[in-house]
């Protein structure tokens, strides 16, 4: 289980927002019980670093016509 890190009291303001004192995480996902508790899981939307499927498709497409000698006239810039 994890450690609990710090503890403070947190106000619902008028638009039914809390704030949350040094968040790790920018997004997380939240989870309203029956009982009254919220918990809050972090989230992250997207990996940083990743390459698309249809992207990284194109390039293989790319470079097996580029190997082929399938290319088109070089262009001036």
């Amino acid at each position: 289980m994890a450690k609990e890190t710090s503890t403070y009291i947190a106000k619902v303001d008028a638009k039914k927002r809390v704030t949350l004192r040094g968040a790790q995480y920018e997004y997380y996902s939240v989870s309203e019980l029956d009982s009254g508790e919220i918990l809050l899981s972090p989230r992250v939307l997207s990996s940083p670093f990743a390459v698309a499927k249809k992207s990284l498709d194109s390039m293989d497409s790319s470079m097996k016509n580029y190997r082929k000698g399938k290319v088109s006239k070089p262009i001036k810039l």
